[in-house]
């Protein structure tokens, strides 16, 4: 661990790095979008999806690709990163993929595949990415977990259990590491308009009406209005003392309970 911590600070000194971040599901969507406003910020960017992920212009930026439910995986690209940069300054575990399908029709297979992708990758990259912000004696992680963390959705048995698992592990993990320099936080995304929506959309499992009758404010989230709350939270000078939230970014979802008639009278 000594030679480690070493080894990180003089990769620090003779690489001069800008603040790094770390942006996972970076190819699409609202990681796309992160790494965009990251970029605007002057920050370096380590962008890792399975497909590669666009640079954004003029970014100092290095393109992983690669399966973030492998071990493997994730230990190389932390190589990778410390070879470029030398440090870590933010992770935003954003990947993850939806699963709509009766409780009593889903497979243990698509159970636990839902489960590695949105719930094990991020805490295999929280848990070597970790250790080097923890070394450094700062770090801001911020895991992308969803409305469905929050509430039960019917017909989402997986990916419900998989966003609940993710608000358990950050709460733990500021918990753990906030001590130490290391934040760690949530954002709860409601609908967004993503090519992930655009896929469940076209399943028939609901249509737009549905999700904006339900949405206090009238409308779906962009990917900008999540990403903006994402560099928030990842932000040390923004956020300094923001540890363990799950902050909704969902338009009012959470926190209304009216039936929709009553719901729509009021807009």
């Amino acid at each position: 661990m000594r030679l480690r911590s070493a080894w990180l600070f003089y990769a620090g000194l003779m690489t001069n790095p800008a603040r790094v971040v770390v942006v996972t599901g970076s190819a699409q969507g609202i990681g796309r979008r992160v790494a965009e406003l990251c970029a605007e910020r002057g920050e370096a960017l380590a962008l890792l999806d399975l497909n590669p992920s666009p640079v954004p212009a003029g970014a100092d930026a290095l393109v992983l690709t690669g399966d973030l439910s492998s071990e493997e995986v994730v230990l190389a690209h932390t190589a990778a990163i410390l070879e470029r940069w030398g440090r870590v300054d933010a992770l935003i575990n954003n990947a993850g993929i939806s699963f709509i399908t009766p409780a009593e029709e889903t497979s243990a297979a698509s159970f636990r595949r839902v489960l590695d992708v949105n719930l094990t990758a991020p805490f295999l990259l929280c848990r070597e990415l970790g250790r080097v912000m923890l070394e450094q004696g700062n770090g801001s992680i911020v895991n992308v977990a969803s409305v469905a963390g929050l509430l039960g959705i019917s017909d989402r048995a997986a990916y419900n259990a998989s966003k609940h698992g993710l608000i358990g592990l950050t709460r733990t993990l500021a918990a753990e590491w906030g001590g130490r320099g290391v934040r760690v936080n949530a954002v709860c995304p409601g609908w967004v308009k993503t090519e992930m929506d655009a896929h469940d959309l076209g399943s028939g499992a609901y249509t737009d009406a549905d999700i904006v009758g339900r949405v206090p404010m009238g409308r779906f989230a962009s990917s900008d209005d999540v990403a903006r709350a994402v560099v928030y939270l990842s932000d040390p000078a923004a956020s300094p003392f923001v540890n363990g939230m799950a902050l909704s970014v969902d338009g009012g979802w959470a926190a209304d309970g009216s039936w929709e008639a009553l719901r729509l009278k009021k807009r």
